[in-house]
């Protein structure tokens, strides 16, 4: 069966992770899908809305991106009429991106999607051993990186 983790990779984390991110990426993408935006372009915008104005580089960093790729995200955004680019009056060099009305109003509406999935997804775990697995990941991703 498709569901089954094959025995000889059973006790495998990086197999199980990634086979976890792609079955909750699959659940995730009709779910936001009436929004216009996918996982990543929904993160973009969750960073950009949670605070003080971010550079493009500055939420390239956050989100663990390269200059490339943010580029690529802000621009596919921007086409969509959710962000809008604006020369920051600190460094002219540098743009700020912010959300428009539009990109906040489809913010809420795919967080509330994803949230949604989320719960669903995690919910054979059921809502205690969800909440500690969430947390036992964040422990994990803010552990210094083995050498």
């Amino acid at each position: 069966m498709a569901n089954e983790v094959p025995d000889e990779l059973a006790d495998r984390l990086g197999y199980l992770l990634k086979h976890a991110q792609q079955r909750l990426a699959q659940a995730a993408a009709p779910a936001m899908a009436p929004f216009g935006v996918d996982g990543r372009e929904l993160a973009v915008l969750t960073v950009l809305a949670a605070g003080a104005p971010l550079s493009q580089q500055e939420a390239a960093h956050r989100l663990g991106v390269d200059r490339t790729t943010m580029v690529a995200l802000v621009d596919g955004l921007e086409a969509k009429g959710l962000v809008e680019r604006q020369r920051s009056e600190q460094d002219r060099r540098m743009n700020i991106v912010r959300l428009t009305p539009a990109g906040k109003d489809c913010l809420r509406g795919a967080e509330q999607a994803r949230a949604d999935v989320e719960r669903e997804f995690l919910a054979p775990l059921g809502e205690r051993a969800a909440g500690e697995f969430v947390r036992a990941l964040r422990r994990l991703l803010a552990a210094p990186r083995a050498s």
